[in-house]
């Protein structure tokens, strides 16, 4: 698959061979979907707490004698329906956390990255560099790039000034690329990066036809 390759300034000044097997596969909705919840259902703390009645303080002895009052009989003032008292059913600490195949999660990451392929919303760049810091030039290179909304800025590796210069920036965000989730693949209008993170995604992404087929036999 051929990209355009673009400079800081926009400016086109070639293609890119994108690898076919991790930008141009048929997206599989049901698998990035499921990925998708069960990044957020494992970043769900679990630990919330209610008391029951047993839990709740007070309510050690019975409010009142059980007949002649000509009222309800209660055995404590902490039961679920007085003011004060446990609650019923409510939550308990527990974990979120979901299990999902490496199959699974590395054909929704090739589904994401292939869906920002197909609609024309993955930017490559032929060299990302800065002398320092800068927030003004790294706005200056979104407006320049085309980024309406938000973008996600894939690195090789760890950047110190481009993440500082992206920082001040509420609408971009860096991640290194052996990092990628479908949460901020999709949750991105545009994808940014380097020529080299391709290298680096296509390391643990890629997959040769022939050990396809040696899985499957």
């Amino acid at each position: 698959m051929q990209a355009s390759l673009k400079n800081m300034q926009g400016q086109e000044v070639g293609t890119v061979e994108l690898p076919d097997e991790i930008f141009n596969i048929e997206p599989n909705q049901t698998v990035m979907h499921q990925a998708l919840v069960r990044q957020l259902a494992n970043q769900r703390q679990g630990t919330h707490k209610t008391k029951t009645r047993g839990q709740v303080r007070g309510g050690g002895r019975k409010p009142w004698r059980q007949k002649g009052t000509g009222r309800a009989r209660q055995g404590t003032i902490r039961a679920p329906h007085w003011r004060g008292g446990g609650t019923v059913f409510g939550p308990s600490p527990r974990s979120y956390a979901q299990r999902m195949p490496r199959k699974m999660r590395r054909l929704a990451l090739r589904s994401a990255l292939s869906v920002k392929a197909g609609s024309q919303q993955l930017v490559v760049l032929d060299e990302l560099a800065m002398a320092s810091p800068r927030t003004r030039e790294m706005d200056a290179m979104m407006d320049a790039l085309g980024v309406e909304r938000s973008a996600l800025l894939l690195l090789p590796e760890a950047n110190d000034i481009i993440e500082l210069s992206a920082r001040n920036l509420p609408y971009v965000k860096t991640l290194r690329a052996n990092y990628i989730n479908v949460r901020d693949l999709l949750g991105y209008e545009t994808i940014i990066m380097p020529r080299q993170t391709i290298d680096v995604i296509t390391d643990f992404l890629g997959e040769s036809d022939q050990e396809a087929v040696a899985e499957e036999e």
